[in-house]
């Protein structure tokens, strides 16, 4: 294992810094950043700010001209190897001269994985990888999963009272939290890739589902809105199909007049395998893979929010709490079957709990066998 030094970690630290920056543009590629160092100093830095544009190393090269040569490169994720919409950043690397590279992690993608390393190392650039590698996964997760599971990251949001309600019987269910913790949301949605929700949320609220904080929707990227809709219940004039940006609904027939209908009216339409109850969660996470979504947002109701953790589908839930108390005939987070056994529990293992106005913001993420 290499010893890195402490200039190595400082320099690392600082390409993360800047891989950030491109977070919520670069989809579906993944966020990097790069610094390049020369006499303990930093002569060039860049990051990749969104897809089809320059990588990160090559806005590194370009920020240091010549004092690249000689440098060391800090890059978050292994240099590609391969023609994609832009050169292979490796090919960079190598002509401008760098004498060694820091890779905080290997690409997930079979198109690259060691590859860049490989020719790297074989025009005589030393290499070493491994450094914050934990941050670099985590960084782009979405990516990370979409590469090695196949299917994308899954956070699902939650809105509850302190009893873990939902709404009310009656279904009402605006507002629980206050203006502060909606507003988070808007970040949460403007990293995602596609929010997704189910047609009884739809049907019963309403919502727009779009990424509405100009801090976030940077360069004009806009989540995919997705409705998993077995029965095709969204209404043509719904909140979704009005607003800009696309709208893909999944569900089991598409050949129907109601199907066109929602064509007509603005929407994809598009089917899925049958599943437990509804439509299959697994096959609709491989179609958003396909449609090279990295992170999912599900924003939705009890039932669909008990699917996605029954089928063990969920990386990471965010619950925001209000200081209120609906009663026990309000609506549940999930909808889930009765346990017998306390064996049978779900359990989570606490991520971040912070103030957001006057909520909570709870994140936590299914605890591992093994887990402490």
């Amino acid at each position: 294992m290499t010893d890195f030094s402490g200039d190595d970690r400082r320099f690392m630290r600082r390409a993360m810094e800047l891989a950030e920056a491109g977070l919520y543009s670069t989809p579906p590629n993944p966020a990097v950043g790069c610094v390049l160092e020369r006499w303990g100093q930093p002569v060039g830095e860049g990051f990749h700010a969104r897809a089809g544009g320059a990588h990160a190393e090559i806005a590194a090269l370009e920020n240091a001209g010549p004092a690249a040569a000689g440098a060391t490169a800090y890059v978050t994720l292994e240099p590609c190897s391969h023609h994609g919409r832009t050169p292979p950043c490796a090919d960079a690397l190598i002509a401008a001269g760098v004498s060694r590279v820091v890779v905080a992690m290997r690409d997930p993608n079979p198109a690259v994985d060691g590859g860049g390393l490989a020719r790297l190392a074989a025009a005589g650039i030393a290499t070493d990888v491994g450094l914050m590698a934990d941050e670099a996964a985590e960084l782009n997760r979405g990516f990370v999963s979409r590469m090695s599971r196949g299917r994308p990251w899954v956070t699902l949001k939650l809105g509850a009272s302190l009893d873990g309600r939902t709404a009310l019987a009656n279904g009402t269910s605006k507002w629980i939290t206050g203006e502060p913790a909606r507003a988070d949301v808007q970040r949460l949605r403007s990293r995602a890739s596609a929010v997704v929700t189910g047609s009884g949320t739809v049907v019963a609220d309403d919502p727009l589902l779009t990424a509405r904080d100009q801090r976030f929707e940077m360069r004009g990227r806009r989540p995919l809105r997705v409705v998993l809709d077995s029965s095709l219940r969204t209404p043509r004039l719904a909140h979704v199909l009005s607003v800009p940006g696309p709208t893909l609904i999944l569900t089991l027939d598409t050949e129907s007049e109601r199907a066109e209908e929602l064509r007509e009216a603005g929407a994809s339409v598009e089917s899925v395998p049958a599943g437990d109850g509804g439509l299959d969660l697994a096959a609709v996470l491989s179609r958003l893979a396909a449609l090279e979504c990295n992170e999912v947002l599900v924003e939705a109701g009890p039932t669909l929010a008990g699917a996605f953790l029954r089928a063990g589908l969920t990386d990471e839930i965010v619950v925001y709490m209000a200081p209120v108390v609906l009663g026990s005939a309000a609506r549940s987070l999930f909808n889930m079957p009765e346990l017998e056994r306390m064996c049978d529990r779900c359990e989570f293992t606490w991520r971040d709990v912070g103030r957001v106005g006057d909520d909570l913001r709870l994140t936590l993420r299914p605890r591992l066998r093994g887990e402490g």
